[in-house]
């Protein structure tokens, strides 16, 4: 590599620039007038569905108010329903319970009667048990005291004799 010599740096030419546009040149178009039927086309389409939403609107609302009351008058009707057969079963309820408490009271009846007529029986037998008793005292006595009238006039007699 022997002594060369640099080379030279590379120039570089601008190109000049583009010349300023011309000022625009006025064409004829439709687009403004198209723009504008359009608008109108749409302000009416615009305006006959919120008409026809309105009327819907109407007609919905007169149905499902004709559905609300329906609703309503179901549930009073299946309330009353529901009302009429729990009062029907609380009446079953009660009446069998009112059964069941006169069968208790009838077999308390019974059980009482039983009770009083066995006392009665019981009472018979120890009235009359007392009343047996009470006549073989009473005779023992009689007997017993016939028995000293009798051994007292023996010894009378005994001691008159002697």
């Amino acid at each position: 590599m022997g002594g060369s010599k640099p080379s030279p740096s590379p120039t570089v030419v601008y190109s000049p620039p583009p010349p300023p546009p011309a000022a625009p040149t006025p064409v004829p178009t439709q687009s403004l007038q198209t723009q504008v039927a359009l608008n109108e086309v749409s302000g009416k389409q615009m305006r006959l569905n919120m008409e026809l939403g309105a009327q819907l609107d109407r007609t919905n609302a007169e149905f499902f108010a004709g559905q609300d009351i329906r609703r309503g008058q179901a549930a009073g009707a299946e309330q009353r329903l529901t009302i009429g057969k729990t009062a029907e079963e609380e009446r079953a309820s009660r009446r069998l319970a009112g059964e069941e408490e006169r069968k208790g009271i009838a077999a308390t009846g019974v059980e009482y009667r039983a009770g009083l007529e066995t006392a009665g029986t019981e009472e018979r037998k120890t009235v009359q048990t007392t009343g047996a008793e009470t006549r073989l005292t009473n005779l023992q006595q009689e007997m017993f005291r016939r028995y000293k009238e009798g051994r007292d006039y023996e010894q009378a007699q005994q001691q008159y004799r002697t």
